[in-house]
């Protein structure tokens, strides 16, 4: 072999060395626009969320944040092309729990999200609660599964469609509360509510950030709230737990990736979205908006391992009532 020869493989394994070589690769991260994907239209719980964070984002990461809007089929549409993605930090997807969810109730999701995803941070949990109008005699849990075990499937609860957390969590209150209560599905949260103001539906099981005005005006009277505390906001609700429901699983907003994503990107990502939302005024507006923010969030492979975990609860409670989505 020639010196130019031997010189020229040199040099390319230098260059294979560093192209592959984590901490380069960390260090040469970010070098162009970064994009979000959201699976909802523009002014739901997620993507105020990802807007509340994007300029801390650019800050951090020295690069601008394009926050990409994407609904359809429950958010299959957005996790299918994130998933589709090249491994390299990106491209993300800042979803909530129905992300877990999805593949369990649709023949065709287009990805799973233990084997085509890593998790970067969770950023929030986001509790549901469970509402009936303020007129209704109905003050507790106890009142409202008295009441199911008397009338049976006459007492109705609204959520915010097929196989959502809101479905699903009023699916486990009928099997752990030994009652039959008829599920009325909307499309989102706020197509429930005249008719749960009306009276139209019993209760209804939907999101923070459409219940909560209501319930602070006194026009929406909370029972309960799910997820392992109580809200901030609503320090005086006691959760399901506290009832007498043993389910605490609850809703969150997280960024995921590609899996494949190389480690250092994936911990260069987890530490800007810790600086982001680690801001009095990120976090009070998380708060107000009716989310616990995840102030000291865990590893990436801990959450990674954590939503691996609740994906298969999820997918337990969507089989055992045959949930599907529309």
């Amino acid at each position: 072999m020639k010196i130019s020869q031997l010189a020229l493989v040199y040099v390319i394994g230098i260059i294979g060395s560093i192209a592959f070589n984590p901490v380069a690769i960390a260090q040469s991260y970010p070098n162009k626009p970064i994009r979000i994907v959201i699976p909802n239209a523009p002014g739901g719980g997620t993507d105020v969320v990802a807007r509340l964070l994007s300029e801390s984002l650019q800050n951090e990461l020295g690069q601008p944040i394009v926050i990409e809007n994407k609904p359809g089929a429950g958010g299959a549409v957005a996790a299918a092309d994130v998933a589709k993605s090249p491994a390299d930090g990106y491209t993300l997807l800042m979803a909530a729990a129905g992300f877990v969810i999805a593949p369990a109730v649709l023949p065709k999701a287009g990805y799973d999200p233990i084997k085509d995803f890593t998790g970067v941070r969770q950023l929030a949990i986001v509790p549901l609660i469970i509402v009936t109008r303020s007129e209704s005699k109905l003050e507790n849990m106890n009142d409202l599964l008295e009441l199911a075990k008397k009338d049976g499937d006459k007492v109705t609860f609204a959520s915010f469609g097929n196989a959502t957390p809101s479905h699903l969590a009023g699916e486990a209150i009928n099997r752990l509360g030994k009652v039959k209560m008829t599920h009325v599905p909307y499309v989102g949260g706020p197509k429930a509510l005249p008719d749960i103001l009306a009276g139209n539906v019993t209760i209804g099981i939907l999101d923070a950030v459409s219940t909560l005005p209501l319930v602070q005006q006194g026009k929406l009277k909370a029972l309960a709230v799910t997820g392992p505390k109580r809200l901030p906001v609503l320090p005086n609700i006691p959760t399901l737990v506290e009832s007498g429901i043993a389910f605490d699983a609850v809703g969150w907003h997280a960024v995921f990736v590609p899996i494949g994503t190389p480690a250092p990107i994936v911990n260069k990502l987890s530490a800007a979205f810790n600086k982001a939302i680690d801001q009095p005024k990120v976090i009070e507006r998380i708060i107000s908006g009716g989310s616990i923010p995840i102030e000291k969030a865990g590893t990436p492979s801990q959450w990674t391992a954590q939503y691996a975990k609740e994906t298969k609860q999820w997918a337990e409670i969507a089989k055992s009532v045959n949930a599907k989505m529309e």
